[in-house]
């Protein structure tokens, strides 16, 4: 078995991940401040280990096929995590842009990953902004006590 290590792989894999790791951190900030469980562990972390499997995957399959899988593998499993933020209490149901901001860092990771940085950027600061500045403009159930 041979160790093959390039460093210069491993500096661009390591810029990746913290360019990932950073883009998540206004999201998680966000959602640890207004306490909505998920937060400062969960975002990085999704993001990160998304642009961990896409990386993999770009590296070990020579086909544009297997790392769609790879990506659909990514998208679904997000999906899950992203389900278990949703909550439903008698009429009510939250956690949904919790649950939609897991999905959309996966998504970062997943941009990052493909060096598309400005596809990250965009989907980071517009996640941001939807959920710093759209709550006030929500409309409110008048049924709740």
């Amino acid at each position: 078995m041979q160790f093959d290590l390039s460093l210069q792989d491993v500096f661009t894999h390591l810029f990746q991940l913290g360019i990932a790791l950073v883009f998540a951190l206004p999201m998680a900030v966000n959602r640890e401040q207004q306490a909505k469980g998920a937060g400062l562990r969960t975002f990085p972390l999704v993001a990160l280990a998304s642009c961990a499997y896409m990386l993999v995957g770009m590296q070990v399959y020579d086909s544009g096929e297997a790392e769609a899988r790879v990506m659909y593998g990514i998208i679904t499993g997000i999906g899950f995590i992203g389900g278990g933020a949703i909550l439903k209490h008698d009429n009510q149901t939250v956690g949904t842009a919790t649950a939609a901001s897991i999905w959309n860092t996966g998504a970062i990771g997943i941009a990052v990953a493909y060096s598309r940085y400005e596809i990250a950027l965009v989907l980071a600061i517009t996640n941001f902004f939807i959920l710093q500045f759209a709550t006030p403009l929500k409309k409110k159930d008048t049924d709740q006590p």
